[in-house]
């Protein structure tokens, strides 16, 4: 039996969520999909946790175009729902002269992109915000911060529930078709049921593009083959040594190995990138200890590598190769000519931060799709 709705989402990660969430407030009947017994499990609930302010995307491209509305609109979401964040701030540290021509040119991509609010600071005012820390000069940014990944996704996901949308967990999609009444979606799990939706989109993260090509009748040279980047971390025990996140000068595929904190105080250092692991990897290696404390006792000597110990690992969707810049991809029917169909591509870093400011053009897109 097939069973007619209005509109489906795949994948209840933090962007399946918020895009659900703003389907639903504009009034439409929402059925969400999740593969997994809980929600988030994957992407959303392993990475860095940090609001990203937008500085290092290319001018113009999507993750450029949504990073820095969608932090304005996270920072104001946290704040009236009661989700815990902090906006401690970043630095971005060099350490000879070359990298400070890198740092102003990192200055001049945010300012091209929106952002406007970053200083380029000296060896002296680098030690006097965070003692402890080495550097030759350093970009400050201020509006960076750090959220509770969880509990943003249960508020989002309490909001989605009262404006009437339901969530069905552990429901994998097994495959679909593109029909003239609609796109037809069948699901298994423990009551395998077909779908019939009016609007599909497909926010199936690390799996979307699978999600894609298991629907009869989208074109496939139009769906961005993704493959996972691999990133490890690990934790320093004791108490943070500084209160800013510190990062690296980024390179085009990674920010970099990096000092973050969460909210209780806990200090971590991560990601790596690795192109080579399996989908579904969340191994840590151990003998990475000392490669990840070389290359933080670039800016933080006193580091103790016996302090660190096997944290967590995450992996993220890529659509481009290793060293090229990724984007995210969003898909309407202008682009691949499937009416009632959205496809999310390549949503990695900074999904987090920019999940509201996505959520809304896919909105906007779902109004012309069907």
């Amino acid at each position: 039996m097939v069973e007619r709705i209005n509109t489906l989402v795949i994948g209840a990660g933090i962007v399946g969520l918020a895009t659900a969430k703003a389907l639903a407030e504009q009034g439409r009947d929402v059925i969400l999909l999740e593969k997994n017994p809980h929600f988030g499990e994957e992407t959303s609930s392993r990475n860095s946790e940090v609001i990203h302010a937008g500085i290092y995307y290319r001018p113009g491209g999507a993750r450029a175009r949504l990073c820095h509305p969608g932090k304005e609109l996270l920072y104001a979401y946290a704040r009236d729902r009661g989700v815990a964040h902090l906006n401690c701030g970043k630095l971005v540290v060099a350490h000879d002269d070359a990298g400070i021509g890198k740092l102003n040119a990192i200055i001049e991509n945010a300012k091209a992109s929106g952002v406007h609010d970053l200083e380029l600071i000296d060896r002296r005012k680098v030690a006097e915000l965070e003692p402890g820390l080495v550097a030759h000069a350093a970009i400050i940014s201020p509006s960076s911060g750090i959220i509770d990944s969880h509990g943003l996704m249960l508020a989002i996901l309490g909001d989605f529930e009262n404006a009437g949308g339901i969530m069905a967990l552990s429901t994998p999609v097994e495959s679909g078709r593109v029909t003239e009444a609609g796109i037809e979606v069948d699901c298994g799990g423990e009551a395998p049921m077909t779908l019939l939706a009016d609007l599909v989109v497909n926010c199936g993260g690390l799996h979307a593009d699978k999600v894609a090509h298991s629907i009869t009748g989208l074109d496939r040279g139009k769906i961005p083959p993704q493959r996972p980047a691999k990133g490890e971390y690990f934790t320093y025990a004791g108490k943070a040594p500084f209160q800013r996140l510190i990062y690296p000068i980024h390179t085009a595929d990674s920010q970099g190995v990096h000092y973050s904190r969460d909210l209780g105080g806990q200090a971590r250092l991560g990601p790596d990138i690795s192109w080579e692991a399996k989908l579904g990897d969340y191994s840590v290696n151990e003998e990475k200890r000392e490669v990840f404390a070389a290359e933080c006792q670039k800016f933080w000597p006193d580091l103790d590598p016996s302090r660190l110990s096997p944290g967590y690992a995450g992996q993220r969707p890529k659509t481009t190769n290793p060293g090229e810049e990724g984007d995210f991809r969003i898909c309407g029917p202008e682009e691949h000519g499937t009416k009632g169909y959205i496809g999310l591509y390549g949503i990695e870093s900074p999904g987090l931060t920019s999940c509201l400011a996505i959520a809304r053009f896919a909105a906007e897109l779902a109004a012309k799709a069907t």
